[in-house]
Order: structure tokens, then C-alpha cells, then sequence
């Protein structure tokens, strides 16, 4: 298993907790929770694969997907009282997930043919739409439409990424530039409380 691959299922992870916790907030039992963390962590992968027509959805041919997200439920049970201690490693590696969910959704997408911009908008969907779905579900406005520069990270990365395969950089570099990329932009994003215009018509 490669470093990538390790990394990908760390941001599954967190992003199991961040579902499992919002369905905590709401006060939702096992298996609510449950399937919170679920749409979460894969939501995002599942309409990418929907809508670009892929005959396999990615977590539904390999296992150790379920295994991950499942686990993440007894795991922000027993830490429960411990999870405000760990909010920067979890913020970390939600960035690090969103940037690998962008690059493997803009990957797949491409390999589909699909032309970059569309590729890019897959890529983003891989990364934000499972939050998304995540708080349709626990009846709240998507954080994305209304706070965090979340989204707009995962656009910059996907053009980063895109002019590294341009350009022909290295596989390897070019995921870490885009990795660095989405993280730089959310960090200055929170550091700074950086946001997008409201709309006010």
C-alpha cells in the first residue's frame, strides 16, 4: 500500500468523524450516526462515479473502505471527551483528504475523458459533496454555501494539479505541490477568516 493510498484512507476516516459528529450534535442514535459517517466519507466519490458513468463505484469493490468508515464510529465514541484536544490533526488531515479526493476524483474523471474544467468540477465534487450531503441530512445549510473557503481550495488544486500533468511534472511532485496548495489555501483561509462575498440582492 502505498503512501497515497494511506493517506486517502486517513481522510476517509476523518471524514467519518466529522459526519459521526455531527449526527452526535443532533442527537442521532448508532445507526444514524452510522450512516452520517457513511454518506460523509463516501458521498462525495459515489456522484463523481454516478456521473461521469463509471460501471464500478470505488468503495463497493474494495472493502476496506467500509472497514475504515465503520471503524471510525467506536473510535469517536471512546475519544469522545478527547475530540476538542485533537481538532488540529483532524483539520489537517480533513485538507490533506479533500486535496487526495480532489486529485483521484480529477484523475478518474480524465481517464473517463472528460475535458480538465469538467474534470476539475469532478474532482471538487469528489471532495465537498459528501459534506454536503452531510448536513442535508442533519437539516443544516452546507457549511461550504455559507463559511469555510473549502470548495475554492479544491478548484486551486485541481488547477494546480492539471498544469503539473500539462507541464510534466512527476506524479509524485505533483501531488504534493497540489496537497501543500489546498492546504496553504485553507490555513491562510482560517488564519485570516477569509471568505467569499455574501449575495445580497
Amino acid at each position: 500500500m502505498t503512501i497515497i493510498s494511506i493517506l486517502d484512507l486517513i481522510g476517509t476516516f476523518v471524514f467519518a468523524i466529522s459526519g459521526i459528529r455531527m449526527a452526535a450534535k443532533k442527537d442521532l442514535d448508532i445507526f444514524g450516526a452510522a450512516v452520517i459517517g457513511f454518506a460523509t466519507a463516501v458521498g462525495g466519490g459515489t456522484v463523481r462515479d454516478i456521473l461521469i458513468g463509471s460501471e464500478s463505484i470505488t468503495w463497493i469493490g474494495d472493502m476496506t473502505y467500509p472497514i475504515v468508515i465503520l471503524s471510525a464510529l467506536p473510535f469517536t465514541y471512546l475519544i469522545r471527551n478527547r475530540l476538542n484536544d485533537i481538532n488540529k490533526p483532524l483539520f489537517l488531515f480533513d485538507t490533506i483528504g479533500i486535496a487526495l479526493f480532489t486529485i483521484s476524483g480529477m484523475e478518474k474523471a480524465l481517464a473517463f475523458g472528460l475535458n480538465p474544467f469538467m474534470a476539475g468540477i469532478m474532482g471538487m465534487t469528489s471532495a465537498v459533496v459528501g459534506g454536503i450531503i452531510r448536513d442535508i441530512l442533519c437539516r443544516e445549510v452546507p457549511l461550504i454555501f455559507r463559511k469555510e473557503i473549502y470548495a475554492t481550495a479544491c478548484l486551486m488544486g485541481a488547477l494546480v494539479f492539471y498544469l503539473g500533468i500539462y507541464f510534466g511534472m512527476s506524479t509524485n511532485l505533483n501531488y504534493i505541490i497540489t496537497t501543500g496548495v489546498v492546504i496553504g489555501i485553507r490555513v491562510a483561509a482560517i488564519k485570516l477568516d477569509l471568505s467569499l462575498p455574501k449575495m445580497k440582492v
